[in-house]
């Protein structure tokens, strides 16, 4: 028996593959399948089944693609109702894979749908469970997604939570491999670990869901601090449920190389987003006008899924050489299927045409040392966990997630200084800002890491960020 955890940083999510004997199993697949789709030749095994934990949220999911290259059927646990033709589990049904065995343990709370597949090796011992949104390391799946779908709100989803979590898997043996679908940096919980694998006795342990003294004070625990979900969410449960393209044809249309004038026409004729996904160290100094800046080397999908929202609107691409099939397939993961094409030859192909440019103004942290004056108007975009933990003194919070709301109320007038903690969202919000004509501010390179070590800003004392969630 094999069990290969496939850990995607980008998204925080870990999809599963699991052989025994000569057949396979694939649990939470990402929409490119390829990377499955090698490994099966490789392992010269038969995909058996591809295993859904319920309708995610953040990502689109690669069921629909891998059903249909491979014929294995796409199992849901109880209650689900797919578009699409799938095994929808029995609580407790087994299935068989090689010469161990996948257990369906229903466990909603996260959504009704929500199921725990518990896997039982050759030996018969209950070995992993694989958890799904249902429990992850440090934290269990926010209640608050499924509300609108079944007219339950997020109290009843987080008590229906509570008796999944301690009717179905506390009972479980401490010494059960846990291997949930996301880790730290997901929207998808509040407080959880950095660390991808664990075992159940240390979660039982650790984990503050699973150490409340009753319903209710799990309950208040768990909803306590939770911010708005992400825009995008909705749009990709949709996608998960419904059905959406084969990626192959996203890419074929996307990959659509394109001269200076031609993409000038084409933004023009179909209002396309241009989505500027070079670094913000090049984009800074020089871009189209009403581009966003979203670099790929770094979070950059669900950035993408935050700024852009509508999945459907088309996008037109400025990225690095050789980068635009990469940039696709990110997209893709999170339901941006509407690329129209790319800048043939990146931003050089604009500048070199002789077309209008824009710019935004960037300074270095002691530059910023150098202009600061008591009276200086600062916007943190940080979250504000991180802006609580420590920030510069008498700085503004205002979330880079939440621009949209906040951005209207931006006055132009008032010069200001922009950061985040490293540069790369703080560059987006630049770009974002700069497409609605605010531009009498200034950028900071390197963000509040580069402004706590000039050590001469005054900066709020500094507090445990996980005291702050």
């Amino acid at each position: 028996m094999k069990i290969e955890q496939i850990y995607t940083g980008c998204l925080a999510q870990g999809a599963y593959y699991i052989v025994s004997e000569n057949e396979a199993a694939i649990i939470d697949p990402l929409r490119e399948v390829k990377p499955y789709l090698d490994r099966l030749e490789k392992d010269n095994v038969t995909l058996k089944y591809i295993f859904e934990t319920h309708f995610h949220a953040d990502f689109v999911s690669g069921h629909l693609d891998l059903s249909k290259k491979t014929g294995a059927p796409i199992v849901y646990g109880p209650t689900a109702q797919p578009a699409f033709e799938a095994i929808i589990a029995e609580d407790n049904q087994i299935f068989e894979i090689g010469n161990i065995t996948i257990k369906v343990l229903h466990t909603p709370g996260h959504t009704m749908e929500s199921t725990t597949y518990l896997l039982i090796d050759e030996n018969g011992t209950e070995t992993a469970i694989f958890t799904g949104d249902t429990l992850f390391l440090g934290d269990v799946g926010r209640p608050d997604l499924a509300q609108k779908v079944t007219n339950l709100t997020q109290e009843d989803l987080a008590g229906i939570l509570y008796e999944s979590l301690h009717n179905k898997i506390l009972p479980l043996d401490d010494s059960i491999t846990v291997y949930p679908a996301h880790g730290a940096g997901s929207a998808c919980g509040k407080n959880m670990q950095k660390e991808t694998v664990d075992i159940l006795g240390n979660q039982k342990k650790t984990n503050y869901a699973l150490n409340q003294p009753d319903k209710e004070s799990f309950i208040r625990e768990v909803l306590d601090g939770l911010t708005a979900p992400p825009k995008y969410f909705g749009m990709n449960v949709a996608m998960n449920k419904d059905g959406y393209e084969s990626l192959d044809v996203v890419m074929n249309k996307g990959l659509n190389p394109v001269t200076a004038e031609d993409f000038e026409a084409l933004a023009e004729e179909t209002g396309a987003l241009i989505l500027d996904t070079r670094s913000a160290a090049e984009f800074h100094k020089g871009f189209i006008p009403n581009s966003i800046n979203i670099g790929l080397r770094g979070d950059f999908a669900p950035w993408a899924g935050n700024m852009i929202v509508d999945v459907k609107h088309p996008i037109l691409l400025v990225s690095d050489e050789g980068t635009e099939e990469e940039v696709i397939t990110r997209l893709s993961r999170v339901g941006f299927d509407n690329v129209v094409g790319y800048l043939d030859g990146s931003f050089s192909t604009w500048k070199n045409a002789g077309k209008e440019t824009d710019e935004i103004k960037r300074i270095s942290p002691a530059e910023f040392a150098e202009e600061f004056t008591e009276n200086a108007k600062v916007i943190d975009v940080r979250k504000l966990s991180e802006y609580s933990a420590e920030h510069v003194d008498n700085a503004f919070n205002k979330p880079l997630d939440a621009i949209s709301d906040w951005v209207k109320t931006i006055d132009d007038s008032e010069h200001f200084f922009l950061h985040c903690a490293g540069g790369y969202r703080s560059m987006i919000a630049a770009s974002v800002l700069n497409s609605h004509g605010i531009r009498n501010f200034t950028e900071i390179e390197g963000g509040f890491n580069g402004i706590k070590k000039t050590e001469k800003l005054p900066t709020t004392d500094f507090v445990c960020q996980s005291k702050t969630l």
